[in-house]
């Protein structure tokens, strides 16, 4: 049997483990957390919808279920010329087969510590939960949200889930009758975030935005945080109580001194079939990799799982474990996104050919909900998986 290891307890990860089972590979996930952290649903853990828990999902128990070898351990070294890996526990081990699905590291502006991101370390939404209860039991202040970019690479941007907890923080102070005492401003170095979405859509993110009486602060960079304000590159001020910040994806540190060939902000260059040209038997998927593709792109949890079932189905071509053709992820590149606002959500779908926000009002978020079981039920194999969900 082929052996492969996977280093990535993600949603990457995760699925390029239960694929490679699928065809037939000895499979063994290296991952630094015991739980795979389920971030599309996370923007609840602040709002108090769910708890840490409920989003912590257990990793052995995946394991169990499509029986591959768990190893919980950190991987401080890549080194693609010796074709090894380093563990922090275990040492360095050589890997013919390897998937390198660890993600990305996060860009660093001066004083992020002053702030919090639902993207961040899974602890952060615990933090950003504690915070919001202190500025609920103060009983009003500036609650500041926002996202970057970076300019190496436009795709490593993600700024859905800073829309969505804005929105859901929103739902929640109205809940409580306490909306009209806290200003709510949404700030972006980009004039108009949100825009690889399509005009349509954003159109229809303003026409929200101004309806729900929050102020925005777009087109300006970010030249610092403080504890208590955003500081622009005009020197301009906004000041905050709160502060919840999601920097643009950068490459990890580990993956720039591993020789492996990348692009300019440090993501592994592959070709549409997830291979590392330069590494004979070496894949990168998920935010790890430079993605290809029309100028809207970005990266997905359906784009890393559509890249880890292509891998697990291309490698068992080249292992010659079945035949076939291989299959490329660029043909599959789409936003699709379900908005969650709390009270409802918004459909959001783009390609090539359209690019549209459809209101999903009260049932949305249901359905939302629904999808954060139907991913843990699909993960543990206890109900099919639907096509692009």
């Amino acid at each position: 049997m082929q052996n492969v290891v996977i280093i990535g307890g993600g949603i990457a990860g995760v699925e390029a483990a239960i694929y490679y089972r699928k065809e037939g590979f000895n499979v063994e996930l290296i991952s630094d957390r015991s739980y795979l952290f389920i971030y599309p649903i996370a923007i609840w853990i602040p709002v108090k919808s769910v708890r840490f828990d409920d989003v912590a999902f257990s990793l052995d128990r995946i394991a169990a279920r499509h029986n591959f070898k768990l190893t919980v351990d950190t991987v401080v070294n890549i080194d693609s010329s010796a074709k090894t890996i380093t563990l922090q526990e275990e040492g360095i081990r050589q890997v013919n087969h390897l998937i390198i699905a660890i993600g990305a590291a996060k860009m660093k502006p001066m004083g992020i510590e002053h702030t919090l991101s639902i993207c961040g370390a899974p602890e952060q939404s615990v933090a950003l939960r504690d915070k919001i209860d202190v500025l609920i039991k103060k009983g009003s202040g500036k609650i500041v949200f926002g996202f970057g970019g970076n300019p190496n690479d436009p795709s490593a941007v993600r700024g859905g889930p800073g829309f969505e907890l804005f929105f859901n923080l929103h739902h929640r102070l109205k809940k409580l009758g306490i909306r009209d005492r806290y200003e709510m401003t949404f700030f972006a170095p980009m004039p108009s975030p949100g825009a690889r979405m399509g005009p349509k859509a954003l159109s229809m993110m303003e026409t929200m935005f101004k309806r729900n009486r929050f102020s925005t602060r777009y087109g300006k960079k970010i030249k610092c945080f403080e504890s208590d304000a955003v500081i622009f590159e005009d020197d301009s001020r906004l000041e905050s109580d709160l502060t919840m910040f999601i920097p643009a994806g950068d490459g990890q540190p580990l993956i720039k001194e591993s020789g492996l060939p990348l692009n300019g902000a440090g993501f592994i260059k592959i070709n549409n079939f997830c291979e590392i040209e330069a590494v004979e038997g070496w894949y990168a998927i998920g935010d790890a990799a430079a993605l290809e593709g029309p100028e809207w792109k970005a990266k997905q949890g359906h784009v890393a799982e559509i890249m880890a079932r292509n891998a697990a189905h291309n490698s068992a071509i080249s292992c010659g474990l079945k035949s076939g053709e291989k299959q490329g992820y660029m043909e599959h590149l789409n936003i699709l996104c379900l908005m969650d606002m709390g009270n409802g959500a918004g459909f959001v779908y783009r390609d090539d050919h359209q690019a549209k926000l459809i209101p999903m009002p009260f049932f949305g978020h249901w359905m939302k909900i629904g999808w954060g079981w139907y991913y843990k039920m699909s993960k543990l194999g206890y109900i099919p998986r639907i096509p692009g969900m």
